[in-house]
């Protein structure tokens, strides 16, 4: 079983990350900060449909400062959607700010409506972490899912990430008669293999969310991480593998009862041949990442002197034990699975 006991701690953003992001655009000047949101003037607990404390509270303003905010806010919206095209925001309000008192980076929600449809949509504003920026651009560039997100200074701000959120799919769906079990069950073995491959933690159930899309015939399902905080943090293999967390265990049930082992390896080598194409395809932006990962310090030396020796001993591979960091450590799991793509070949 998977456990994480404690809060991981937000690392900073060193000079090397900082001249990636501004090469590749995700920095950009932004009219208000993660700072300035802190300084809201109450709160009221966020409770949903049913009445369930959401463990969001709903922040307020001082009725001086809540027009300047909304409309910063408004303005980052336009450049996280439109390139900065303040039009796109003529028909929009802000209709709630709300902070995760929980969360490691204590983030911001806010939702932001259409008065023109009432249609609405979320992003977030967090308190930069070094560590989920690296986890951000490693999902953008190995998984099939594009990241949208802005940097500026120490304020990260994230787009929406839709889908049902895992812990309420395994309640409400899992059951249902459209579910196509053995679909459901191959995507979760392929999540786990892009997880793990990149060393993405803590991939239990409510911190990812699964895509449904109906086809002619079919429903395809795409499971989707929602939280980076655990990039490359902790020492034990098994975070790293979301079939070890209990809440995925009626999922990973499925994958029991309907996969062979052979089949399930099938599947593993499929997810492995598509995350190489992507990496050929970003070869040399995904190098100067983790270059910059394998100088950073995003973990702590006992987590990465255990990862480094339970990798080894998973892969039988003694190249883990010269790993230094845990971006050593990522580039390594990387180049093994770049050298079996090249066996298979």
């Amino acid at each position: 079983m998977a456990l994480i006991h404690k809060k991981k701690t937000p690392f900073p953003i060193n000079k090397c990350l900082r001249e990636y992001l501004l090469e590749h655009e995700r920095e950009r000047p932004l009219p208000i900060s993660y700072r300035d949101l802190t300084r809201y003037s109450n709160s009221i607990a966020l409770y949903d449909r049913h009445g369930k404390d959401t463990l969001w509270e709903t922040v307020f303003f001082a009725e001086s400062e809540s027009d300047q905010v909304y409309q910063a806010l408004k303005e980052i919206y336009s450049i996280l959607k439109a390139a900065g095209d303040l039009s796109v925001i003529d028909h929009l309000f802000i209709d709630r700010i709300d902070i995760c008192i929980y969360g490691n980076t204590r983030p911001f929600r806010i939702r932001i409506v259409n008065r023109i449809n009432d249609n609405f949509d979320y992003f977030y504003i967090k308190n930069a972490d070094a560590s989920r920026i690296y986890g951000l651009e490693l999902e953008h560039i190995l998984s099939p899912n594009r990241i949208n997100y802005l940097v500026c200074d120490n304020t990260l701000v994230e787009e929406h990430i839709a889908g049902i959120p895992g812990d309420q799919f395994i309640e409400n769906y899992l059951s249902g008669p459209d579910i196509n079990e053995i679909r459901l069950a191959k995507e979760f073995v392929k999540f786990n293999e892009r997880t793990f491959v990149r060393l993405l933690g803590d991939m239990h159930s409510n911190n990812f969310v699964i895509d449904i899309t109906p086809d002619f015939e079919e429903t395809h399902y795409r499971i989707r991480a929602i939280d980076f905080d655990q990039q490359s943090f902790e020492g034990k293999r098994t975070v790293y593998m979301p079939q070890y967390f209990k809440q995925n265990n009626p999922i990973i049930n499925l994958g029991i009862k309907l996969m062979t082992p052979e089949t399930v390896r099938q599947y593993q080598r499929e997810e492995q041949s598509l995350i190489a194409s992507r990496i050929k395809s970003s070869r040399y932006r995904l190098k100067t990442l983790i270059d910059c990962m394998a100088n950073d310090k995003i973990s702590k030396p006992h987590h990465i002197n255990r990862l480094k020796k339970e990798m080894a001993d998973y892969y039988q591979d003694e190249r883990f034990l010269d790993c230094h960091s845990m971006g050593e450590i990522v580039k390594t799991s990387l180049r093994m699975l770049m050298e079996k793509d090249r066996l298979r070949q």
